[in-house]
C-alpha cells in the first residue's frame, strides 16, 4: 500500500530524498486519485495547487461525498500562496509551504496515520449509530404492526415473519406452550408447533401439532430454561446438549438445517408463552437456498446483534400476543352472553326458537354478499369486519326486547287466551248443562201432571235438541272466530248477536252468553292481536333499543343499538316504533328488516300461523317493495343471489322449486 500519493510530479513537491520505509505514488488525475484512496488505499494525499484548480468542482464533490475519508488530502504551495489557497480551497485537511523536508513529511504523514484512525473510529460509530437507528425503527414499526393486529393466528403470522426478517432467516418455526390444569407442575403441559415458514422448500399443508413439553427438543429446551440457543450448525450441537434437533423435514423436503437462533417468548409475569426458532441466517436474504450445497456457502451464524432483536421483538410479540388473546378471550365472553341472551329470550316464546340466529345469518349473508359487489348502488359500499360482527350482534339482540313484553301477550296464538277459551267452553258447557236440567224438570212435570203422552214428549225432546244444536253452533262460531284469521262478516254479525243473549247462573242471575272483553277479542278482523296487544308487541323494539343502549359497546360496535332499532321501520315512513323515513334508515337496518320478515314469513315453527311457500314468501318481499316499503334493490341482491337458502330448512327442497 502506498503511503505517500503524489498527485503531480514528485520532484516539484518533495525536496530531498523520500524517508526510508515510505512508498511514493504519482497520478495524474482525480480518477486516478479516487482509483487508488478507494482501492489499494493511501495515507497522504499531496497536491498540486494545478491540479486541485484543474478539477476543483469535481474534487468538491468528491470529498464533501466522504471520498477522502480514507486519507488525508493536503496541498503543498509557496509561502505568499498558502492563504489564498485555503480561502479558495476550504475542503483541503492542510496546506504546507515548499521546500517539504524530509523531517517535516516524517511528522505529517505521523500525524496523517492518527487522524485516519480517528476518522474510521468516528465513521464506525456513526455507522453503528446509524445502525442502531434503522434496527430500533424497524422494531419499533414491527411493535406498532404486531399491536395493531387483533386476529391471531395473522399476529402469529407476522410475528414470525417480522422475526426473519430483521435477521434474514430463510426459514423459521413459532410455538406456543400450552399450560395444563395443574399451575404447580408441568407435567401435563404441552407445547404446541403453531407456524412453520421456509423461503427455500414449501412447507407443505402444515397442520398444527401438540407434543409434550420437554428438553428433547430444542425448542422444547428453551420453552422450559427460558435461555436463549444460538447453534451454528444443527448437525453438529456443542457436546453435552440436552437437546436434538430433528432431521426429518431436511430428509423429506431435501432441506439442509444449518444455523438456528431460537428465543423464547415472555409475558408481562416472565413466563414464557412461546418460542421463535429462526432458521439458516443468509449472507444475502434474497438467496434461495437451492440446490442444498448453497447452505454452505450463504448460511452464517446468527450474532450476537441478532439475538438482542430477536430477544426485543420477541417481548413485543408475547405482549401483542397476550393482548390479542385477552381481546379474543372477552369477544369469546360477549358473544357467550348474546348466545345466552337470544336464548332466553327465545325461551320465553319456544315457537320462536332460532329465529334471531336465523336472521343474523341471513343479514350477515347479505351484507357479505353486497360489500363484494362493484355495480351501482352497492359500488361504494363496504363492511369491514367490525362492521359484519356489529351487523351479527344487531341481528342477533333485535329481539331482545321482548323480555319486557308480557308473556301470555308475547306466545298469544289465538285471539282469546287459552285460559278465556276454556272458560267459554265450560260457560258453555253449564249453559248445556242448565237446558238439560230444565228439560228434565219440564218433562217430569208434564208426567206428574198426567200429560204425558208420546208424541207431547217427542216433541220436547225435539226442542231439547235443537237447543242443544243451536249451542254447539254457537261454540263452533266462537272457536273459529278464535283462529287469527281473516274474520268473515256473518261469523262478526253471530258475535255481535251474543252480546244480547244470557243464561240463569247458579245463584239466579243473568249472565251473558259472551262478555265485552270477550266479543272485542273475538272480533279482531286480522290476526290475534288486539290494538293495544299489538302496540305492546311492537314496544319491543323501544325496549330493545333501551337495553343495548346500556351496553358499553366499544367504538367499533358503536351502531349496534341503531341498527336493531330501525329493523321494523319501512322506508315510506309506515313502520314502527319511529316512522322513519328512508334516508333515516341504516343499510344494515334495511337488510335486517328484509331477512326478519322472510324468516317470519316462511317459519314452520309458529302456532298462529302457517308457513309460507318460499316463492310465496319472495312474492310477498316484492310486493312490500313495489309499495314503497322495503329497499328493492337490496331485495334484488337477496334473491338473485339465493341469500334465503342459507337458512332454509330440510336443505333445499324448497329452495329447488324455487330455482325452477
Amino acid at each position: 500500500m502506498a503511503n505517500i500519493l503524489v498527485w503531480g510530479k514528485t520532484r516539484d513537491l518533495i525536496s530531498g530524498e523520500i524517508p526510508a520505509g515510505i512508498a511514493t505514488e504519482e497520478v495524474a488525475t482525480l480518477a486516478a486519485v479516487q482509483s487508488v484512496v478507494e482501492g489499494t488505499g493511501a495515507t497522504l494525499v499531496l497536491a498540486d495547487p494545478a491540479r486541485l484548480e484543474a478539477e476543483k468542482p469535481a474534487l468538491e464533490s468528491w470529498v464533501r461525498a466522504g471520498g477522502n475519508r480514507r486519507a488525508l488530502l493536503v496541498c503543498l504551495a509557496d509561502v505568499a500562496d498558502a492563504d489564498d489557497l485555503i480561502r479558495r480551497f476550504p475542503f483541503l485537511d492542510d496546506v504546507l509551504t515548499k521546500p517539504l523536508t524530509t523531517a517535516r513529511l516524517r511528522l505529517r504523514i505521523d500525524r496523517a496515520l492518527d487522524t485516519i484512525n480517528t476518522r474510521r473510529v468516528i465513521e464506525q460509530l456513526d455507522d453503528a449509530l446509524v445502525r442502531k437507528s434503522q434496527e430500533l425503527h424497524e422494531l419499533n414499526s414491527i411493535g406498532v404492526a404486531l399491536s395493531a393486529q387483533r386476529d391471531i393466528d395473522k399476529l402469529l403470522r407476522l410475528i414470525l415473519l417480522k422475526a426473519r426478517e430483521i435477521t434474514a432467516a430463510d426459514a423459521g418455526s413459532l410455538y406456543l406452550v400450552e399450560r395444563g390444569k395443574d399451575p404447580e407442575s408441568q407435567t401435563d403441559d404441552k407445547l404446541r408447533f403453531e407456524l412453520a415458514q421456509n423461503d427455500s422448500v414449501p412447507v407443505g399443508a402444515f397442520q398444527a401439532s401438540e407434543v409434550p413439553l420437554t428438553e428433547a427438543s430444542i425448542a422444547g429446551y428453551v420453552a422450559l430454561s427460558g435461555q436463549i440457543v444460538n447453534v451454528a450448525d444443527a448437525y453438529h450441537l456443542p457436546a453435552g446438549s440436552p437437546f436434538k434437533v430433528s432431521q426429518s423435514f431436511d430428509e423429506k423436503s431435501g432441506y439442509r438445517t444449518k444455523s438456528m437462533l431460537v428465543v423464547p417468548m415472555r409475558d408481562h409475569q416472565g413466563m414464557v408463552i412461546g418460542v421463535i426458532q429462526l432458521i439458516n441466517k443468509k449472507r444475502d436474504a434474497r438467496v434461495v437456498l437451492q440446490p442444498v450445497q448453497l447452505v454452505e456457502e450463504a448460511v452464517i451464524p446468527f450474532t450476537s446483534v441478532d439475538e438482542e432483536l430477536v430477544t426485543s421483538l420477541a417481548s413485543q410479540a408475547a405482549v401483542a400476543f397476550e393482548n390479542a388473546r385477552l381481546i379474543q378471550d372477552i369477544r369469546d365472553l360477549f358473544n357467550a352472553f348474546v348466545d345466552a341472551s337470544v336464548t332466553a329470550v327465545e325461551s320465553r316464546d319456544p315457537t320462536t326458537s332460532g329465529h334471531s340466529k336465523r336472521v343474523a345469518t341471513l343479514t350477515v349473508g347479505l351484507a357479505e354478499k353486497v360489500d363484494s359487489l362493484d355495480t351501482e348502488p352497492f359500488r361504494a359500499v363496504r363492511f369491514t369486519r367490525d362492521q359484519l360482527q356489529e351487523i351479527r350482534y344487531a341481528s342477533l339482540l333485535h329481539d331482545f326486547g321482548k323480555v319486557g313484553v308480557r308473556e301470555k301477550v308475547l306466545i298469544k296464538g289465538k285471539k282469546l287466551y287459552v285460559g278465556e277459551l276454556m272458560l267459554i267452553r265450560q260457560r258453555f258447557a253449564y249453559i248445556k248443562r242448565t237446558m238439560e236440567a230444565e228439560h228434565l224438570r219440564a218433562k217430569l212435570e208434564q208426567v206428574q201432571a198426567g200429560q204425558s203422552a208420546p208424541n207431547l214428549l217427542a216433541e220436547m225432546d225435539r226442542a231439547y235438541e235443537g237447543q242443544r244444536e243451536e249451542i254447539d253452533t254457537l261454540l263452533r262460531t266462537i272457536v273459529q272466530a278464535n283462529e287469527p284469521t281473516i274474520l268473515e262478516e256473518e261469523s262478526f254479525r253471530a258475535l255481535m248477536d251474543l252480546t244480547t243473549r244470557s243464561f240463569a247462573d247458579g245463584d239466579g242471575g243473568r249472565q251473558p252468553f259472551l262478555t265485552p272483553n270477550e266479543v272485542a277479542a273475538l272480533s279482531i278482523r286480522k290476526g290475534s292481536l288486539s290494538e293495544k296487544e299489538r302496540r305492546e308487541i311492537e314496544s319491543h323494539v323501544t325496549h330493545t333499543f333501551k337495553f343495548l343502549s346500556e351496553i358499553p359497546w366499544t367504538g367499533e360496535f358503536r351502531r349496534v343499538p341503531e341498527i336493531a332499532y330501525a329493523h321494523h321501520e319501512k322506508l315510506d315512513g309506515t313502520g314502527y316504533p319511529r316512522r322513519l323515513k328512508a334516508v333515516e334508515i341504516p343499510m344494515q337496518s334495511r337488510m335486517m328488516a328484509i331477512s326478519d320478515i322472510f324468516d317470519a314469513l316462511v317459519a314452520w315453527d309458529r302456532p298462529y300461523k302457517k308457513a309460507v311457500p318460499v316463492e310465496r314468501a319472495l312474492n310477498i318481499l316484492r310486493d312490500e317493495a313495489g309499495m314503497g316499503k322495503l329497499d328493492r334493490p337490496i331485495l334484488d341482491v337477496f334473491i338473485e343471489a339465493k341469500i334465503y337458502e342459507k337458512t332454509l330448512p330440510r336443505a333445499g327442497a324448497e329452495a329447488t322449486e324455487v330455482a325452477r
